[in-house]
């Protein structure tokens, strides 16, 4: 079965779910320079247009019972995973993802249709107490039309996952994908969504840049936003959905830090480590930037992830058993770059890596790091790996929460408890005692504090509820209320 047409230059990049009035670009390979096929671009006119469709075509999709719109989202994950070869191979050609990470992608993806037909026949209400003869009760009623603005990086699942309980609970959907995984990001979810059976205009996938997403922000049909990016980015959308007085869920950037208490196996918390710091070219937000090390493991600590940072192979992800494969373009590769060299000139010991060819950055360890290093204090977002020795847990504390980030915290102790304690004392949205920062699951609420958003959560029940619904109190009595006047 093939997902996408064989012809990738016209049925894959033309039709209804995709604009062409702002244009269209190249879809280029980052691992070969190779242009895939192209892509329709979606200016302000093309999002007006699809908000306007969405918003009719709502009405019906949410009078539809719980019972068709969770048929849908269960064909929307066997279709993901009948499909998931030729998926994977968008990801990794596209989106630069290894086969691992593709083959990730895919999963959570299909899991988060999964959760969604679910969610679709859960209680949506309470009853209320009222001093008065009626009942009174407050229920959950779909937004309208749901906008998502999702990223490069993971492309697949960081859209997925606001979709999918987003059209479960009866709203409409647009999603802007980032232009550079317009294919793995978008096209493959237009075509999945399709065969699954949404309606026409429930879904709509308009990639773009800047133009498309501020339209899609002050629409006025649209009235959540659902975005993941950078801290920077998410400030501008937070600010636009403001004026507009609309929701926004922001998910947004992180630095996270790995604790390495003194009590752990050198080995495996080396591995670790260097799974939390290069997994994707470390182009995750929940990437582990930050490596907290007690004094007393620290050089033996260091040694090991140099060593696996050494041992890693990279390369195109389109030829199997690469363990890191290219950084998205050009840009962010001088960035990671420029933040390596700064540190050493500030002083960091370089112990691996540091150096790459054309989009392909060698993992890096960088030791003896100070918290006002530039890889330290800033989010890199690709393969690096700072480490910061401490000798006291207030230290450590001290240390973990200089920073405006609280995204993920990961704590690898012999004693689970330790690392609760240590929990109690950093800000963050989530932890991992005895595992790395990096994790997702469709059943657990996602999200950060501080500069990583805004605390709203994706995942479970409850919380995409609360996203993606508004709260209507209602009241009924059997007899017309009797007034003075």
């Amino acid at each position: 079965m093939t997902l996408l047409a064989d012809d990738h230059t016209s049925a894959v990049f033309t039709g209804t779910w995709t604009p062409a009035k702002g244009g269209d670009a190249p879809v280029v390979s980052p691992s070969t320079g190779t242009v895939l096929g192209r892509i329709g671009i979606a200016g302000g006119e093309d999002v007006r247009d699809a908000a306007a469709r969405a918003a009719r075509a709502q009405r019906d999709w949410a009078a539809a019972s719980f019972e068709e719109r969770a048929a849908v989202l269960r064909r929307a994950g066997d279709l993901l995973e009948a499909n998931a070869e030729e998926i994977s191979g968008w990801l990794r050609r596209e989106g630069g993802a290894a086969a691992g990470m593709a083959g990730f992608q895919v999963h959570v993806s299909a899991a988060e249709c999964f959760e969604a037909a679910a969610l679709a026949s859960q209680p949506h209400g309470e009853i209320l107490r009222t001093a008065k003869p009626r009942l009174s009760f407050a229920r959950q009623v779909p937004v309208g039309v749901v906008g998502v603005i999702a990223p490069f990086n993971v492309p697949l699942i960081l859209g997925i996952r606001s979709v999918a309980p987003a059209l479960a609970v009866g709203n409409a959907v647009i999603l802007k994908p980032d232009p550079r995984t317009a294919v793995c990001g978008g096209a493959v979810l237009a075509e999945v969504f399709r065969r699954a059976g949404v309606p026409e205009g429930v879904f709509q996938v308009l990639p773009g840049g800047v133009e498309a997403g501020q339209a899609l922000i002050a629409d006025p049909h649209v009235r959540v936003i659902s975005f993941t990016g950078s801290t920077e980015a998410g400030r501008k959308v937070g600010e636009a959905a403001g004026r507009h007085l609309k929701r926004a869920h922001l998910e947004l950037g992180g630095n996270s830090p790995l604790v390495v208490l003194d009590d752990v196996d050198v080995d495996a918390a080396a591995s670790i480590g260097a799974w939390g710091s290069f997994l994707h070219q470390g182009q995750i937000c929940m990437t582990t930037g930050r490596h907290l090390v007690h004094e007393a493991v620290a050089d033996a600590y260091v040694e090991r992830l140099a060593a696996k940072a050494d041992a890693l192979t990279v390369g195109s992800t389109e030829e199997d058993g690469t363990a890191l494969g290219p950084v998205i373009d050009a840009g962010q590769r001088d960035k990671i770059h420029s933040l390596v060299t700064g540190s050493v000139d500030a002083g960091a010991q370089l112990r691996a890596g540091g150096t790459y060819q054309d989009l392909f950055y060698r993992p890096t360890v960088l030791d003896r790091v100070g918290a006002a290093t530039p890889a330290y204090a800033q989010e890199v977002f690709g393969p690096v790996a700072p480490v910061v020795r401490f000798s006291s847990i207030d230290e450590l504390v001290e240390l973990a929460t200089t920073t405006e980030y609280g995204l993920s915290l990961g704590v690898l102790t012999h004693n689970p408890m330790r690392g609760m304690e240590i929990a109690d004392r950093v800000p963050s949205g989530i932890v991992h005692i005895n595992d790395q920062t990096v994790d997702d699951e469709a059943v657990a609420p996602f999200g950060g504090v501080g500069d990583s958003g805004t605390g709203s959560r994706f995942g479970g029940t409850r919380a995409n509820l609360e996203a993606f619904t508004e709260t209507q109190w209602v009241t009924m009595q059997a007899d017309p209320a009797r007034y003075p006047f």
